[in-house]
């Protein structure tokens, strides 16, 4: 976005207000609720018993997808292990787990398994540090739990090789975050002004703009995401993946977020 002095979203005086033609999103959001109904009435047909394994196969796609869109790949039997073991599936012998995926996984299933529970600054913290239980993204040290302080400079998305990137976007400096996270918050826990896939996108969209954690942002705007489709949904199964979705639909891309450092995370 570009008009007079603002280059960036968050810079225009009525930040944070999100405007949107509910007349053109009209067809596409009726679409969208058919199909979910047509599954919740499928789902309806079948026992507790298939209903959870439908579940495992969901959360196990979206925990993997939402990695893979961040360049990292998880192994499918490990995540279904500890997704299985946590709900109490049995799928007979469990696959080994490491700490990172157990992470991921704890993430997911607390934005879907608890997604009427308040959003705050609290929850975000647990699952920044669930993301990187050693404190570390590579080689790069990380401020864990708590909201990025710049001290290497802006956040940045950035495309082309070291030395000679190009500046797509800044997000809005550290110091701006306390209120600009509290205004998040309360507008996500808030009551519905929008309908409630409009505000799963919203959310989604909302949380990556301030991008407000060292790294990690994108695999929690995307359960950001999730938690307001489990609202909406009224149900703490989820049995479609959002992350699979995006990354079938994405185009490839060479763009990562970056700080002055060194640091380049996607």
């Amino acid at each position: 976005m570009e008009g007079g002095d603002c280059t960036y979203i968050w810079q225009t005086g009525d930040w944070p207000r999100w405007r949107f033609d509910l007349a053109l999103l009209a067809r596409p959001l009726a679409e969208v609720s058919r199909a979910q109904g047509r599954l919740a009435g499928r789902l309806a047909d079948v026992g507790m018993t298939l209903r959870g394994q439908a579940s495992l196969v969901t959360l196990t796609q979206d925990v993997v997808k939402t990695s893979e869109i961040e360049g990292h790949s998880l192994d499918v039997e490990s995540v279904r292990s500890s997704i299985a073991r946590r709900l109490g599936i049995d799928i007979g012998a469990l696959a080994p787990v490491d700490r990172h995926i157990e992470g991921v996984v704890e993430m997911v299933l607390d934005a879907t398994e608890n997604a009427h529970a308040p959003l705050s600054r609290e929850r975000l913290f647990a699952w920044h540090a669930a993301l990187f239980p050693t404190g570390y993204s590579g080689l790069s040290r990380l401020n864990i739990g708590t909201w990025r302080d710049d001290a290497c400079g802006p956040m940045q998305v950035v495309s082309g090789p070291l030395g000679r990137e190009r500046v797509h976007y800044e997000a809005p400096p550290a110091h701006r975050l306390e209120n600009e996270t509290s205004s998040f918050l309360e507008w996500v826990n808030g009551a519905e002004s929008e309908p409630a896939l409009i505000k799963a996108g919203l959310g989604h969209l909302w949380f990556v703009t301030l991008h407000p954690f060292d790294d990690g942002n994108g695999r929690m705007a995307r359960a950001i995401g999730d938690l307001l489709l489990g609202r909406a949904d009224g149900s703490p199964q989820r049995f479609y993946s959002m992350s699979a979705q995006i990354q079938e639909s994405a185009r490839p891309t060479t763009m990562s977020w970056s700080t002055p450092s060194g640091g380049r995370w996607t």
